[in-house]
């Protein structure tokens, strides 16, 4: 199904939530082009007391330099830009892709230059997506590359993924885009901004899976830099499995909630999943996992100042329900099957842990999903199922560290997941 006939379905008040953001470019990406690597924006509060941990670096008129992992091969790749949060035009003087060398090196000097409508400097007006013309380069599946942007002198980051796992970087003044060389790059931060897609054009048949959900998706606490999150795991699973080219996207976002937005954590899931999911081209199946921190935030103490856990809003187990009805609703009317991940073990008490044990017993039993991927059963402790392995704990107890992630991803069923993709 197209972006332009799931918009016009929305007269369904149930689908309308997930209509797509509005683009610059066309809205629907031709067959050929499939995600291969993805990110999920949310903004970043807008206060001037904001704490070290939510000031975004100084990028006017600087190169920003992002390593990015593609997991599917092609002949050539689109780069797309988001705006959504912006309140000013993002302004991107130079744009460039090259294979990465290790840390902010490249492997060529100069890099293929990224073009949108034939030109090299692009601005996006507020609240506005765009895709870039397509690069003739070859692709590689699982290597790193570094996506170079020459930022306009006025430019401010408005929005972020915030725990990108990743170490990206910003060089001192001027435009730096070509450069092979990292001296000019001293500036470090871990969070991706602007791009949040690369597609590539793939050999026909290929397909996307996308992992959406909060901070246990994002891959929290995993290495850094070591790309050790269980989607990451599942790309590794499929690139060996001798099936069809499958890319497999990350959508995750850590704090993030099925059911309420945050001042920090972004939209509520059944807000983004349209924009995020619903639009990636390419993407035939995903897999959802996100339910605890709704469980949760209602206990979280409140804040003055910055209040990222606000609004405490308590949920019931037939809250939760009824929000993941709705995302199916919306993925089966886009043709986009919808496996169900149960929640994992976080060691909470008994009223909240009995609303987890609720919503994984329907997400297991009620067939509302196309699978069900059992997380829960994979990490829990078997003489105490309300906690994790000790052996997958990151040590915070609800975070699994890299083993717990790599059991995670060896527990999609990948052979249903791929069939699931493939009707």
């Amino acid at each position: 199904m197209t972006i332009r006939s799931l918009v016009a379905a929305c007269g369904a008040a149930l689908l309308c939530q997930f209509a797509v953001s509005p683009t610059v470019a066309a809205a629907d990406a031709p067959a050929r082009w499939v995600t291969a690597w993805a990110t999920a924006l949310q903004p970043i509060p807008q206060r001037a007391d904001l704490p070290p941990l939510y000031r975004a670096p100084e990028v006017a008129g600087r190169t920003v330099r992002q390593i990015v992992y593609p997991t599917l091969s092609g002949k050539s790749a689109r780069i797309h830009l988001s705006n959504q949060y912006g309140k000013t035009p993002l302004v991107i003087e130079d744009l460039r892709i090259a294979r990465s060398a290790g840390g902010a090196a490249t492997a060529v000097s100069g890099g293929a230059r990224v073009t949108f409508s034939g030109n090299s400097a692009v601005s996006v007006p507020p609240g506005r997506e765009l895709d870039s013309d397509p690069v003739a380069m070859d692709i590689t599946g699982g290597a790193a590359y570094a996506l170079s942007a020459f930022m306009g002198p006025e430019q401010r980051i408005a929005a972020w993924h915030r725990v990108a796992n990743q170490v990206n970087y910003v060089s001192g003044p001027g435009d730096h885009a070509a450069d092979a060389a990292d001296e000019a790059f001293r500036g470090r931060f871990t969070q991706y901004v602007w791009a949040t897609g690369l597609s590539v054009e793939a050999v026909p048949g290929s397909t996307a899976i996308a992992g959406i959900g909060d901070s246990i998706t994002d891959g929290m606490r995993s290495s850094l830099n070591q790309n050790r999150r269980w989607t990451d795991v599942l790309a590794r699973r499929l690139a060996t499995a001798g099936s069809r080219p499958t890319a497999v996207v990350n959508l995750g976002i850590s704090g993030n909630r099925l059911l309420n937005d945050s001042p920090c954590y972004g939209e509520a899931l059944t807000t983004r999943f349209g924009r995020d999911v619903l639009e990636r081209p390419g993407v035939k199946a995903v897999v959802l996992l996100i339910g605890i921190n709704d469980i949760n935030f209602a206990a979280m103490p409140a804040r003055s100042g910055l209040d990222c856990d606000f609004p405490h809003a308590s949920v019931t187990a037939a809250d939760l329900i009824a929000g993941y009805q709705r995302v199916i609703a919306a993925a089966r009317h886009a043709g986009v099957k919808v496996f169900g991940g149960t929640l994992t073990p976080a060691s909470l008490p008994p009223q909240r842990e009995s609303i987890r044990l609720v919503v994984n017993q329907w997400i297991r039993s009620s067939h509302a999903f196309d699978g069900v991927v059992d997380f829960d059963a994979a990490l829990r402790n078997p003489a105490q199922p309300d906690h994790l392995q000790r052996r997958f704990d990151s040590g915070d107890h609800i975070h699994p560290g890299d083993a717990g992630y790599a059991a995670m991803g060896e527990a999609v069923p990948v052979d249903a997941l791929l069939n699931s993709a493939r009707k």
